[in-house]
């Protein structure tokens, strides 16, 4: 086993010795039914990768709820209910949204006594139409994109047990905030917390979103890969979400496909991959679990946090 100043750098083959027969695996249509378009994986990323994460958070929630327990004690206070929030960050096209699906699933079969919820930090972007008033619309994802303070008093509400706690709902059909839908969470037991931004620092911020994270997973690749894969995730939405009526991106579907192709490098180049070198690599080291992807999606390494 390999290390670094702060990190164990676990190759595959190692770190899948870690999985034991005490967590079962997934079948190959729960799978499919789990993992993004145009990410690649298998049962046996399941078993050789996953399980063995899952086993490395049920370490840290039971230290989690014997940590609670006795400041409870220490503090002769009632028992409050405060779930235990997971943080998922990663480019764009990285395969976030599958591993957070999945991890979800996983941790909803061990723990059948307890509810595993999981949200997405595109609801907490402005609306379109406040971007255009901004004149932030093609910022769309950066920092300043986001309802920070709204996000982070949806995390404190959560982390602190309040009932009932509403989110605004995004769609990517529609590109946008859909006015009049929310998303209630009812005091979950572990809260898995996906989007690009959950580990960065934005400033004049004296609350940090990370703050209300006590576990924390970056989903690595180099940006090469990442932009291949955005590209083949372009084309085969281009090919069936794009062709719905009223999809923001149905003009492209309908037009020239090179002209289309050339619009989603542009926006690649100048969103996707400034957004990465700027504010999302920059985080990695933040987390205290990287998983590291080559080709394919295949996953060669799981770095995790020595101290």
């Amino acid at each position: 086993m390999k290390e670094s100043a702060t990190f164990h750098i676990i190759e595959r083959e190692e770190w899948k010795k870690f999985n034991t027969d005490s967590i079962t695996s997934l079948s190959s249509i729960e799978l499919e039914e789990l993992k993004g378009l145009n990410d690649q994986i298998s049962i046996t990323d399941v078993e050789d990768v996953y399980i063995p994460i899952v086993h490395i958070l049920d370490t840290y929630l039971k230290n989690y709820e014997q940590l609670q327990d006795g400041k409870n004690k220490f503090l002769k206070k009632d028992i409050i209910h405060k779930p235990y929030i997971i943080g998922i960050a990663g480019s764009v096209a990285v395969g976030k949204s599958t591993t957070a699906r999945l991890l979800q699933t996983m941790l909803s079969r061990v723990y059948k006594e307890k509810s595993v919820e999981l949200i997405t930090t595109d609801g907490f972007l402005y609306p379109n139409k406040l971007l255009l008033e901004k004149n932030i619309m093609n910022r769309k994802g950066f920092p300043e994109s986001y309802d920070m303070n709204r996000l982070i008093s949806f995390l404190g509400d959560v982390k602190n047990g309040k009932t009932s706690v509403v989110s605004p709902v995004y769609s990517h059909e529609y590109y946008d905030i859909i006015e009049g839908e929310e998303h209630v969470l009812e005091q979950p037991d572990i809260l898995i917390v996906e989007g690009i931004n959950v580990l960065q620092l934005p400033a004049n911020q004296q609350i940090y979103i990370s703050d209300f994270f006590d576990f924390s997973i970056f989903v690595d690749a180099d940006a090469e890969l990442i932009e291949k894969w955005y590209l083949q995730r372009f084309g085969l939405l281009l090919g069936t979400a794009f062709k719905q009526p009223g999809n923001y991106y149905s003009s492209y579907a309908e037009g020239d496909r090179e002209e289309a192709f050339e619009m989603a490098r542009g926006v690649w180049k100048t969103v996707n991959l400034e957004n990465l070198k700027e504010f999302i690599l920059p985080t990695k080291n933040r987390a205290e679990l990287i998983i590291h992807k080559t080709e394919n999606h295949y996953i060669d390494q799981i770095l995790l946090k020595k101290y």
